[in-house]
């Protein structure tokens, strides 16, 4: 009897432990089919944002080398036709006391401006330009541009030793300093705007611009689909995530906005 209790005994331990090993290996199929899982949907996204990347990248690319082929035949056509007519101008054998002299004359002055102007605008949308000369240059060109229309005061300062980012970089600086101007001289009301570059001790650049104008609702204004400047801040922290800057937006109605830019210089 005794027997026979010990062998229903070990019959019952052999299959508790049968029984457990079965429930282990259920849990660790259970485990392994789950972490499997999960590293699949990690490469998805992975493979979904390096595609957004990518595709977001040549986007971008194309708007490059379209203000390129714009600023070339800018200078190269209508910048010669209106040399062309200058000195057309400049050679009409009309005397000071011809009726037409002195509208001539206003006509060459604002032929010159726009000359000028559209030399201008093709340096600030030619992309080798900007990467030729460096950021801080580019900037300073732009700003002296801005200020010579009387618009509103305008500081600009430069901190630390320069660091030469490579041209994709610059560019996509640029253009992100060049969303932050067109947004508030569309917008802000502003009548000063300081406009900071920094390059500090621990490895760090920062564009900051801060302006005095009405503010706005950056949450608000970032979901509005038709606004032109809300496609403008997206457009903005697009470019910052393809080159690894953190945009910072600080902004209330009627205390001005201030945005940073901040991207490891390493």
């Amino acid at each position: 009897m005794q027997v026979q209790n010990q062998q229903i005994y070990f019959v019952i331990l052999i299959g508790t432990i049968l029984a457990l090993l079965l429930v282990g290996f259920i849990f660790a199929i259970f485990f392994l089919y789950q972490r499997k899982k999960q590293k699949q949907e990690n490469e998805l996204v992975k493979m979904k944002e390096q595609y957004e990347q990518e595709l977001l990248r040549s986007q971008l690319e194309i708007q490059e080398a379209t203000l390129k082929s714009i600023a070339q035949e800018l200078h190269d056509n209508i910048g010669q036709v209106l040399s062309v007519i200058k000195i057309w101008m400049a050679s009409a054998p009309i005397d000071k006391d011809h009726p037409a002299y002195e509208g001539v004359q206003n006509s060459r002055e604002m032929l010159n401006k726009v000359i000028y102007d559209m030399a201008d605008l093709t340096k600030s949308l030619h992309t080798d330009r900007i990467a030729d000369i460096g950021l801080p240059e580019a900037i300073r060109f732009d700003l002296g541009t801005l200020r010579k229309t009387g618009l509103l005061k305008i500081d600009f300062s430069v901190s630390g030793t320069e660091y030469p980012f490579d041209d994709q970089k610059s560019i996509f600086l640029f253009r992100m300093y060049q969303e932050i101007m067109n947004n508030m001289l569309k917008h802000s009301k502003a009548s000063h705007v300081d406009v900071a570059i920094v390059y500090s001790d621990d490895d760090k650049f920062a564009l900051n611009v801060a302006d005095n104008g009405v503010g706005f609702n950056f949450a608000k204004k970032i979901n509005e689909p038709n606004s032109s400047s809300g496609l403008g801040l997206r457009n903005m922290m697009n470019r910052a995530r393809l080159i690894g800057a953190e945009i910072s937006i600080e902004s209330q109605p009627e205390k001005g906005t201030r945005i940073s830019v901040e991207l490891p210089l390493k």
